[in-house]
């Protein structure tokens, strides 16, 4: 039997750049689930768009010209006046009560029919998505996604050992007939999904929007095949044109969609917070899996978002955000208009924050990126969004970050990169000429 002496030493590693001190080694410690997480190769893209040269589309940032500073100074001030004891101490796990009551009431408006029971608040979206994925997921359950999906989301499913499978998104979101026939098939070889996960409102990253009429369907279909359905709604609120469509959660009989939402969007992403709601018997859960990881959200931020609602500042602000993001989204896409090749088709969304650019097939927008980089000019590429790994002729566009005139030359250098990238022999093309010329030299 190897002693833990043993143990430590066959761990051991030599530091990277020398030294007299062993650098010891834990990786034989990791659990089963660290062992699995991979870092992100998109991350380690975007570390090179960081450079001030370049003009980047990559990012998911919301301007800051959109914050509201003056009014949060004003509200914190105001809060750390009248409650300091409260707004500086640790709350409760579920959260601010005067916000989860203030949220149900906001919730109401969307025709969601909630109370301050059914809310729990979180650090951000992301952290309800890993709620969610801690109480409902084991190993290899099925979570169904949109094809493409936010990646923020498929990560967190990876990472507690889930597998995925995609539906291909249309103009109008998920086809509920792909669905359908997905899940039955999948039925029929003995594989069944536990969740469905939707970002339903201007998606990221195709910026699309299910329409009411889907969501009814997929609702139905979810009934009929006890799916969950988590609803991902960070956008909605960021609406340019055209009628609200109302949540998946507004429609929901039975309490099997646990809605998502977040002050990120509509206030600002520092503060972390964040909202979930689902039946009594979810949140319960939800909460009990939270207290293991932080006890309680932003108490200051929770009080400064329930002011920011209460004092009635939320609308006059999102319809301020909802005239920038507009007046980007029209430069973008005028000059996307102006400058893309022909054979490059992009969405036009309704609001939020992102477009989606396709490429002919040929096309491998990774490969693509250094060119891209090289031209001072970066996107995020399609397939990080496609957990099949597929999707590689696609991009993502953020136009709410840049400013007007890097909109604008941002485009007329990506334009130049694809029009460079689609002059060239495809991959195909290159590797048949590989093939050609070898033949050729071997006969010399």
């Amino acid at each position: 039997m190897t002693s833990i002496r043993n143990r430590w030493a066959v761990s051991a590693r030599l530091p990277a750049h020398g030294g007299d001190k062993m650098a010891i080694g834990f990786s034989h410690l990791f659990s089963e689930r660290a062992r699995a997480m991979k870092a992100s190769e998109i991350r380690e893209l975007l570390k090179l768009t960081q450079r001030r040269e370049i003009i980047s589309f990559a990012g998911g940032l919301p301007n800051p010209a959109a914050f509201p500073a003056e009014k949060i100074k004003e509200l914190a001030a105001k809060v750390l006046t009248e409650r300091p004891a409260e707004v500086l101490q640790y709350g409760t796990t579920e959260g601010v009560r005067e916000l989860r009551q203030t949220l149900a009431e906001r919730m109401k408006k969307k025709g969601i029919d909630c109370t301050e029971k059914n809310i729990l608040i979180t650090q951000g979206s992301q952290s309800g998505i890993d709620l969610v994925s801690k109480v409902f997921l084991d190993p290899r359950n099925l979570v169904i996604t949109g094809l493409p999906t936010y990646l923020g989301a498929a990560n967190c499913f990876t990472s507690y050992q889930a597998q995925m499978e995609g539906i291909h998104l249309d103009d109008e979101g998920m086809p509920p007939d792909l669905l359908e026939e997905k899940l039955w098939r999948m039925h029929r070889h003995g594989r069944n999904s536990k969740m469905l996960y939707l970002v339903p409102t201007f998606q990221n990253p195709s910026g699309v929007t299910l329409s009411e009429s889907r969501r009814k369907k997929i609702l139905e279909i979810a009934a009929q095949h006890d799916l969950l359905i988590i609803e991902d709604d960070p956008y909605s609120d960021i609406r340019f044109e055209g009628d609200d469509v109302r949540p998946m959660k507004s429609f929901d009989t039975d309490g099997r969609v646990i809605y998502l939402g977040t002050f990120s969007k509509i206030l600002a992403p520092g503060l972390r917070v964040a909202w979930a709601v689902g039946n009594e018997e979810s949140i319960a859960k939800m909460t009990i899996a939270k207290q293991s990881a932080d006890l309680c959200s932003n108490v200051l931020g929770q009080w400064i978002a329930n002011e920011y609602i209460t004092g009635g500042y939320v609308d006059g602000q999102v319809a301020k955000i909802c005239q920038l993001y507009k007046h980007k989204r029209d430069l973008m896409l005028g000059a996307m208009k102006e400058h893309f090749p022909e054979g490059v088709v992009w969405t036009r969304p309704l609001g939020g924050m992102f477009t989606w650019a396709t490429l002919p097939a040929h096309i491998d927008t990774r490969q693509m990126f250094e060119l891209a980089i090289g031209k001072n000019v970066a996107y995020v590429v399609g397939s990080a969004f496609y957990p099949d790994g597929s999707g590689r002729n696609t991009m993502r566009l953020n136009y709410t970050y840049p400013t007007d005139e890097d909109i604008v030359e941002g485009a007329k250098r990506l334009g130049g990169v694809m029009k460079e990238e689609m002059s060239l022999p495809s991959t195909h093309a290159k590797k048949k000429m590989a093939e050609k010329l070898n033949g050729v030299l071997s006969g010399v």
